[in-house]
């Protein structure tokens, strides 16, 4: 499962890069604050 974690993390953060998005503004967007968005990219939160 970690690894999936990570993956999952690794595809958000490289979408959010090419986007040209931090991540205050993805966690804008999403309604959610920015340390959830970096929990998310190092997989220690998905939820």
């Amino acid at each position: 499962m970690q690894r999936a974690q990570s993956e999952i993390g690794a595809n958000i953060a490289a979408l959010r890069r090419a986007k040209g998005l931090t991540q205050e503004q993805l966690a804008f967007r999403l309604g959610v604050s920015a340390p959830a968005v970096s929990k998310w990219e190092t997989g220690v939160s998905l939820s």
